[in-house]
């Protein structure tokens, strides 16, 4: 048996450190004793090393099977780095070509391999059985091991594969290591890989450095992402998103706003994939816009913040993804942008799969709502969701404990709430425990005659989302207990049988508000949005002098939404103009001048902190569409046969042409007018539509409807909207 002196020496010898984190060098040693072993450990905690130093230190080579092609590279890279021998780490992929495979089978043969990295399908494969049951391995370490779990975030059924492929290799010591675990996931993976008896290893979640907040996410996020991102100069940073049109976007918008940013998601080729990682691992790129396949086994210690553009799909993903953020133990900031339009999209996406899977994905992002929402300390509730107590009532280190809420009494509600789990015998899950106080008569409620319970509307008096609050925080208080296997169905805890034989003060903070009010306005407009009310009134009344000059209605010129977004940005060169929604290069060269020069004037004489970094510039594209209409226009095609290939209604099709030409952009229809229209007949209608005060097509119809129908009426309009207004 290895001792602890031999085993700190070997620390030294191959890694260079003096001394072990935490429970290294317990596990360490269980191991080597033959021992299975299953670790949790957050991300920054040192989980590789408590297998790979083992590897090293017995004969034979420890199969590690890994989830991810850049994740082994990396391990391996840096295994090879310890090393004077590249032959001592290996991976087995469908990346290796024949002769690559049979090299590492030979340096498995002869003993020089201490570790090598396999995914689960190719641990699967006949041919690889076939060998690895010749080889001599010292152990298996399943890596990422929350994959086994279908409550796990990142749930992979080729992982449930693998205790029989392991049997058939040959039965040897398993580690299991994972950053996130909930007590359901850590008893899923130890079942299903046959270790129940295994030595447990826990490390506390809590990660002090770590500043978490949540943000309302509103039309104005991309703004407020660069804001932060250029108060933090030459600081390194992750943000995910959920899709990747949204990662390519994003990237996109930070790179003209001259941030050092690139994306990176599964849907790129891996030479550009592993490009950009490599770029943001040596410093080339500040900010990484990435899908959650960005930072499984990243060892980038110093990122200093993490951004979820998205709310994640369970609190398991989030806290991982924000665990890489000051691994080094330096500042690491954390915020996740929240809507519920978002959350309504995540439940949507939910629709094709099985029930079973709709059930437990409901669960965890209804956690996870619960988390954004929530007024109470946010490291308490994720270190609860992780079956950790925090024992402290302000971390002073989260959005709500710096701006804490004030606690409203709730012991009455509590009660009530307490004695409705009571009487029902523990059926209930927290939303339908809420329909129950309130007096929600649900089907379901009335088909279980829960509509006849003494407290059913006994809280109905009460802001459902305060009776909502009120049944979280019992949860976190250790009233009722959640039971995650079981879906979310709450049962009352010790405590709160002892509650209701005594009731005593229970205090609670409303949730936060969540709403997409705010957003809703920006987009339908009107005076609500308007930043700078003085400006907007200024900028119209300049638009008025400019429609005057050039005979035209203000609309013409610029809609009201475009001068409210000018009001708010302060845009003072033609190139930050043309970047307002509805504007366009060709309005800003041809009206823009004067009111930049207004705008400019205005910011300077009322002395307007006016950052760049909150004017966020973006790159003039359509959508290809609406390029490939342009493209059709310029050659020329029939309209009807336009529509046909982009399978649209010819009212489609003009909806789209009135876009594009509202977007400032110039198109030239006249072939198709001069089938349609004599000259004399299109200028009178042209003349008709100059003299009305708002883009108000009805009148028009009204006039010439007799004569000509809507689909020519409307294309009359497009003519004098891109002539006169682009």
């Amino acid at each position: 048996m290895t001792n602890d002196n031999k085993i700190r020496e070997a620390l030294k010898y191959h890694f260079g450190f003096d001394s072990f984190k935490g429970n290294q060098e317990a596990i360490i040693r269980s191991l080597l004793e033959g021992h299975d072993v299953f670790v949790l450990m957050p991300t920054g905690g040192g989980k590789s090393l408590c297998y790979q130093l083992p590897a090293l230190l017995q004969p034979g080579t420890a199969i590690v099977i890994s989830p991810l092609i850049a994740l082994m590279k990396n391990q391996v890279d840096a295994m090879r780095n310890f090393s004077e021998d590249n032959g001592v780490a290996h991976f087995l992929n469908s990346s290796l070509n024949k002769a690559a495979v049979e090299e590492v089978k030979a340096d498995v043969r002869s003993g020089r391999t201490k570790l090598l990295y396999v995914a689960p399908e190719s641990l699967n494969k006949e041919e690889n059985i076939a060998f690895l049951r010749e080889s001599r391995i010292s152990f298996y370490a399943i890596d990422e091991a929350h994959c086994i779990s279908e409550w796990g975030h990142d749930f992979r059924p080729e992982y449930r594969k693998l205790r029989p492929i392991i049997n058939r290799i040959g039965n040897r010591p398993v580690i299991a290591l994972t950053a996130t675990a909930t007590p359901k996931v850590q008893h899923d993976i130890q079942k299903n890989l046959g270790i129940i008896e295994a030595d447990v290893f826990k490390s506390s979640f809590n990660r002090p450095n770590l500043f978490y907040e949540v943000r309302s996410k509103t039309k104005d996020v991309d703004r407020d992402i660069i804001k932060y991102i250029k108060g933090a100069p030459g600081k390194s940073g992750i943000i995910y998103c959920l899709s990747r049109k949204r990662v390519e976007e994003l990237a996109e918008t930070l790179q003209v706003n001259d941030i050092k940013a690139l994306p990176y998601h599964a849907g790129m080729d891996s030479a550009h994939r592993n490009a950009n990682q490599d770029a943001f691992l040596s410093e080339d790129a500040q900010v990484i816009v990435a899908t959650i396949a960005f930072g499984m086994g990243i060892d980038k210690p110093d990122v200093r913040f993490v951004i979820h553009y998205d709310i994640p799909k369970s609190l398991e993903g989030y806290y991982q993804e924000t665990g890489r953020a000051g691994r080094d133990g330096g500042e690491g900031r954390c915020i996740a942008y929240f809507s519920v339009k978002d959350l309504q999209k995540l439940e949507k996406l939910m629709q094709s799969k099985s029930p079973a899977e709709q059930e437990i994905g409901k669960q965890l992002l209804a956690e996870t709502a619960n988390y954004a929402e929530s007024s109470l300390c946010r490291r308490k509730i994720l270190l609860h969701y992780f079956g950790e107590q925090y024992g402290k009532e302000n971390c002073g280190c989260c959005d709500n404990c710096l701006t804490p809420k004030n606690q409203v009494e709730a012991k009455e509600e509590l009660y009530a709430a307490l004695q409705t789990v009571a009487a029902s015998k523990d059926k209930f899950k927290p939303e339908y425990l809420v329909n129950i106080l309130i007096g929600r008569r649900t089907d379901e409620i009335r088909s279980q005659g829960h509509d006849k319970l003494d407290d059913f509307g006994s809280l109905r008096e009460t802001d459902e989302k305060f009776v909502q609050a009120v049944v979280q925080q019992a949860v976190i208080a250790g009233y009722l207990s959640k039971d995650i296997e079981n879906y979310g169905v709450l049962s009352l805890t010790r405590a709160g049988d002892k509650f209701l034989d005594k009731p005593k003060s229970f205090k609670v903070v409303e949730d936060n508000e969540f709403n997409d009010s705010e957003a809703e306005m920006q987009i339908k407009g009107g005076d609500a949005c308007v930043t700078d009310p003085a400006l907007f009134s200024m900028l119209k009344d300049l638009r008025k002098k400019i429609a005057r000059k050039h005979n035209l209605k203000p609309y013409v010129i610029f809609q009201d939404p475009s001068l409210e977004a000018m009001s708010t940005t302060y845009p003072v060169t033609i190139e930050e103009l043309q970047n307002i929604p509805g504007v366009g290069a060709g309005k800003a060269r041809r009206y823009g001048a004067e009111f930049v020069e207004l705008i400019k004037r205005h910011v300077e004489q009322n002395d307007i902190d006016r950052p760049e970094d909150i004017v966020v510039r973006t790159r003039p594209k359509e959508s290809k569409m609406k390029i490939h209409l342009i493209q059709g226009i310029d050659r020329r095609i029939d309209f009807e046969e336009l529509a046909r290939m982009h399978n649209l209604s010819m009212d489609e099709l003009l909806t789209e042409l009135e876009s594009i030409v509202k977007s400032g952009m110039k198109i030239n229809i006249d072939y198709v007018l001069t089938e349609i229209f004599d000259e004399e007949t299109e200028q009178e209608i042209m003349d008709f539509i100059r003299t009305l005060d708002e883009d108000d097509l009805d009148s028009a119809i009204e006039e010439f409807g007799d004569e000509f129908t809507e689909e020519e009426i409307r294309l009359a309009r497009i003519k004098f909207l891109s002539e006169m207004g682009n």
